[in-house]
């Protein structure tokens, strides 16, 4: 019987001895090898108690064998959880509590701290290092491969990936076959990825960004990846040279903007810059282009969703923008009052549909249902406006909208403003409780390197562009903005850090 995922992206390179995955420190691992090393960790799966069906949660450090480990869990019928390696004993014991995975992974270094949590959820608990260690891969080594495939149909779910959890408890998108592999095979077409290519990769491998965009693409192309632990600019730079695609945040594309050995020459090899999971400063994307002839691809896309709209690969990549909703998927701007279309330039929710979206968030029937529309749209939560030409801009989070004195205020607007400004890097705007207006606009902003902030000369000039109800009425300088681990602005913790801005 079919089982979908690994019918198409393993299946195919059964005695495929093309380097699939390049590595800094270590032997590269050909595609044959990984589906071996994958059916042997299915084979300890098995022995572990795991079946088709069962959680499998992964917190381990990014290596060719968590790309095993994956691959393993579609071959054995897994439903694979990653985990954020961030994440402390007590937020793992959450994510345990709720999924009831048969099987937990971790580093041996967080071993002790989570033994009691995995016992107290009848969990299987094995560890698995950086450096391929672990007694998930000593185990595994000893056994013959699996060579059972459980059937696995578009509709069983490949994997949960949980929400961050900024506001509220944190919630297990639950993803299917029909999913992931329906967005790998648009991505594909779309960005003209083919088995030449090689992706230069320093994402984190818990993320949709770095999982299922990077890796299944690269999977189902044929193609190889320079697997990187992280980013690190030294090594950018060494292997730009040898690589054809690249996939990014924006904090990777400032970094590199920064080093002088960042040329045209360098790139030249290149075929593709990709940058998302945040917003792309469009300075940043002029200062990229005129540097190195190379306009960065960016595109929008959501643990629930991946990827829903991108930048044409052939045609005007719009800075500030996300392009168009991709083939497959449907996008429209509704306004959340009387849910009809807004206008163009005009400010709404983004709402998407297609094969890509999620079939709901775990154990959460009622927050599934509030997400979607009566016809099938995922409510995205992201605030949007399309312009003239059919360009989808993101400017911001529903819940980052601010209400003063009644009047609706959206952060991008003015970040936009305040990063134009003289001697400011960047910016975010977050809402402090006011006695008078309900909530006043706080401004944080960034020095670049070397300069100061005249915040005197920062407002004359913001006075001449925004309505007095959209000023900031204070402003703030911090050293760098609080982010993620994919880089982005973490606004939660701005407004704690200025909730009382206005006493």
């Amino acid at each position: 019987m079919a089982n979908v995922l690994y019918d198409a992206l393993l299946a195919p390179h059964q005695t495929n001895d093309k380097p699939l995955l390049l590595l800094k420190d270590r032997e590269d691992l050909s595609y044959q090898d990984l589906i071996k090393r994958a059916a042997q960790y299915a084979a300890q799966l098995a022995a572990m108690g795991a079946k088709a069906g069962d959680r499998v949660a992964v917190q381990v450090h990014k290596s060719a064998e968590a790309i095993a480990l994956y691959a393993a869990c579609l071959q054995h019928g897994c439903i694979f959880l990653p985990l954020n390696t961030a994440y402390t004993a007590s937020e793992v014991e959450y994510f345990i509590t709720d999924a009831k995975p048969a099987v937990l992974v971790c580093d041996d270094a967080n071993k002790v701290s989570l033994q009691s949590i995995a016992d107290a959820n009848s969990c299987q608990l094995a560890t698995l290092n950086a450096d391929g260690g672990g007694s998930l891969h000593q185990q595994a080594s000893t056994l013959a491969p699996a060579e059972y495939i459980a059937p696995r149909d578009a509709d069983d779910l490949a994997a949960i990936l949980y929400t961050s959890g900024t506001t509220g408890r944190s919630k297990g998108a639950m993803l299917t076959h029909r999913n992931l592999l329906s967005n790998t095979v648009t991505l594909i077409d779309y960005w003209q990825i083919t088995d030449s290519d090689v992706l230069l990769h320093g994402l984190p491998i818990y993320h949709t960004h770095g999982l299922f965009v990077a890796t299944n693409t690269t999977l189902l192309a044929g193609a190889s990846c320079i697997f990187l632990p992280s980013f690190n600019t030294d090594d950018f730079i060494n292997y730009l040279p040898q690589s054809t695609m690249m996939m990014g945040v924006p904090t990777f594309y400032t970094r590199l903007l920064a080093d002088g050995r960042l040329t045209k020459e360098l790139v030249s090899h290149m075929r593709l810059f990709i940058s998302g999971s945040a917003p792309l400063l469009a300075e940043t994307h002029e200062s990229f282009e005129s540097l190195t002839g190379q306009r960065i691809l960016e595109r929008y896309g959501m643990t629930e969703t991946n990827m829903n709209t991108s930048n044409p690969y052939h045609g005007e990549r719009r800075a500030g923008t996300v392009g168009f909703a991709l083939p497959g998927v449907e996008a429209r701007i509704i306004d959340p009052e009387n849910d009809t279309p807004v206008g163009t330039d005009e400010i709404g929710v983004l709402e998407v549909r297609g094969e890509n979206v999620f079939s709901g968030y775990w154990q959460m029937p009622e927050k599934t249902a509030q997400e979607f529309t009566p016809d099938g749209y995922f409510i995205t939560g992201d605030l949007a406006k399309q312009d003239a030409d059919g360009y989808i801009h993101i400017v911001g989070r529903d819940k980052d909208l601010i209400i003063s004195g009644g009047f609706n205020i959206y952060p991008k607007e003015i970040e936009l403003v305040l990063d134009e400004q003289t001697g400011v890097l960047e910016s975010a705007v977050v809402a402090a409780p006011h006695a008078d207006f309900g909530e006043g606009v706080v401004a944080i902003l960034v020095a670049q390197s070397g300069q100061s902030i005249d915040i005197d000369a920062v407002k004359t000039e913001v006075a001449k562009t925004l309505a007095k109800f959209k000023q900031p009425k204070k402003y703030m300088v911090l050293d760098a903005l609080p982010r993620n681990t994919m880089g982005k602005v973490q606004k939660n913790v701005l407004r704690e850090q200025v909730a009382d801005s206005f006493p």
